[in-house]
């Protein structure tokens, strides 16, 4: 090796260090933020959970989780989890968690169908929160003040990292905008709903969609959503479906919207009972997650996912996900990015 290619070698390795720095930095101090405006508590997370019990999620009703018999459990499957928002509930009763306060976890994930992209990685991780509420708070003015406070600490964090790493520089707007679906829809009736998202973004800098997974007046949701967790068939505040939605920002760095988090207000016995009949989902009452809820059994609540990859790649100015999480990638992906100032972990 020449004395030119090994110092750009460790010109390569320092910068990576450094990124690695910054993410600890933001991992760390995030969790804690995010604990302390929600009141919530840190608890651990499963890897893999029984088959048949209806407690993995499948997402927009797609996805299938990895799974595999267990030889000490006599054969018995298990899958990796894709989610947690069904567990994060049930985890709720088992600690006997009141109104008002929450659990907070580090959820790891493997989606080997996930069509891999800039964006896009077969390993998933996400700050995953629930949070205990009243029957009477099941609103869509929970649901924004719930979004406005998150927000708060994306805000924050971004405060702080400015300031712990002078060379980096804010780019978050004070405040988020609230959309519903059918509003875009209305709006933007010619375009897709991604260009949709893009557009809105683009204009606002960080919004929050309400209203994913019912369908909209064209007929069509302007995405997927399992029917089993999030209540996106309940009438709001604003007289229009959905307590439930995502947040998403513009990202200067890829000149795109960027899906940050996803979040809502849960399922109550009835938006459940609706939503496994609007998707043909009813075979799902007799699983254990979904009797427990139908007979009452689990506590109402509000949660969401916070995609920690996501939020480092926004904050550090980063043109793919692999410059903040180690994974795997086709060979072409690692050729396109060998020698730019893409370094991928």
């Amino acid at each position: 090796m020449t004395h030119q290619a090994e110092t750009i070698e460790i010109s390569c390795a320092n910068d990576m260090l450094l990124t690695e720095e910054m993410i600890d930095f933001i991992k760390t101090r995030y969790e804690k933020l995010l604990a302390g405006e929600l009141n919530l508590v840190k608890v651990s997370a499963p890897v893999v959970v029984p088959d048949g019990t209806g407690i993995n999620d499948d997402l927009d009703g797609l996805e299938k989780p990895i799974s595999f018999p267990v030889k000490s459990l006599n054969g018995q499957k298990a899958s990796i989890i894709q989610s947690l928002a069904k567990w994060k509930r049930m985890r709720l009763r088992y600690y006997h968690i009141g109104p008002g306060k929450g659990i907070l976890t580090d959820m790891r994930a493997l989606r080997p169908n996930e069509t891999l992209t800039p964006i896009h990685s077969v390993y998933v991780d996400q700050w995953d929160w629930e949070k205990n509420i009243k029957s009477e708070e099941r609103s869509l003015k929970l649901l924004k003040s719930t979004v406005e406070s998150i927000y708060g600490t994306f805000r924050q964090i971004e405060a702080e990292l400015c300031e712990k790493y002078s060379f980096v520089t804010p780019q978050l707007p004070e405040k988020i905008k609230f959309i519903h679906a059918q509003d875009l829809l209305d709006e933007y009736p010619d375009l897709s709903p991604k260009e949709r998202e893009a557009r809105a973004a683009k204009m606002y800098g960080a919004i929050f969609i309400i209203g994913i997974g019912h369908a909209l007046s064209n007929g069509e949701p302007h995405d997927g959503r399992a029917p089993d967790y999030d209540d996106w068939s309940t009438l709001n505040d604003d007289g229009y479906y959905g307590l439930n939605g995502d947040i998403i920002f513009w990202n200067p760095a890829l000149e795109s919207a960027f899906e940050i988090s996803s979040m809502g207000i849960r399922v109550d016995r009835k938006s459940m009972e609706r939503q496994l009949e609007i998707s043909g989902c009813q075979d799902r009452r007799d699983l254990l997650f979904h009797s427990l809820l139908l007979e009452g059994q689990l506590p109402l609540s509000i949660g969401g996912g916070i995609g920690q990859s996501r939020l480092c790649m926004y904050l550090l100015k980063k043109h793919h996900i692999g410059e903040v999480q180690s994974s795997i990638w086709p060979a072409d992906v690692i050729t396109q990015y060998m020698g730019k100032d893409v370094k991928l972990l």
